[in-house]
């Protein structure tokens, strides 16, 4: 079904290593087993502690890890922004937002992505005089020109002041519900998770641990779900009175 993820026994393993130097025969499970199915159009958050294989698990479905066992399918069109906007800094902004794409006339599709995270504006600007917000906007932007049916969010907003992260969340939410691809958004906040998710999913070790639907109106405000927000924390292992 066009734009439903599966993955199905899905195990990443790495060398361990000491140093620079890889201990022969030892290797490090950051994925053990893992079973998620994501339907056409659901937005769902991957939370976990740093080390629990949530960036892993988006790498492979990006198609940048493929050294896995098990099995997992993705759609034909998938996007990433990750933490980084890794913007190229010698081609302007509207050049980065088409960059790799083979478009007949690439400055007006890059405008129009633009225009739709809001930075019409500095379609001929620098990527070095952007602010933190308006880069990560332009790799948003790059994402979606690809018209993905897979969007992949890692951690894109972890770098951003905290009145910049509200505005993209926003924007996200708003972006999702007029292209409604199928997302899978890694965070390590709780309230991000609740505030943008369809289910947020809780990843440990390597193994999905927990599953919450998240079945509120949107737009949603965080005294929505302090009752979910607490159930999600401990299954993280925090006490609410811990991330007050």
């Amino acid at each position: 079904m066009a734009g439903a993820v599966s993955v199905r026994g899905l195990v990443k393993e790495f060398p361990v290593a000491v140093g620079r130097r890889i201990r022969p025969g030892e290797w490090r499970r950051v994925l053990d087993g893992v079973d998620l199915e994501i339907a056409p159009g659901e937005f769902v958050a991957l939370l976990g502690r740093s080390g629990s294989g949530k960036s892993t698990l988006l790498r492979v479905l990006a198609g940048l890890d493929a050294d896995v066992a098990g099995g997992f399918s993705v759609p034909r069109r998938v996007s990433v922004a990750f933490q980084q906007p890794r913007l190229l800094p010698w081609r302007r902004v509207w050049r980065n937002v088409v960059l790799g794409l083979r478009e007949v006339d690439g400055r007006v599709v890059a405008e129009r992505a633009l225009a739709e995270v809001r930075l019409a504006e500095r379609a001929d600007a620098w990527p070095l005089t952007l602010s933190g917000g308006e880069a990560q906007r332009v790799s948003l932007a790059r994402a979606l020109v690809r018209r993905p049916d897979l969007l992949l969010l890692d951690e894109p907003f972890g770098a951003l002041d905290a009145l910049t992260r509200l505005a993209m969340h926003r924007l996200v939410e708003q972006l999702w519900r007029e292209h409604r691809p199928t997302v899978l958004l890694v965070t390590h906040d709780v309230d991000e998770a609740l505030l943008l998710a369809d289910r947020v999913v809780v990843l440990d070790a390597g193994r999905i641990t927990a599953s919450h639907v998240v079945d509120l109106d949107r737009p949603r405000r965080r005294s929505s779900f302090a009752d979910l927000r607490v159930a999600v924390l401990a299954d993280l292992g925090v006490d609410d009175a811990e991330a007050a």
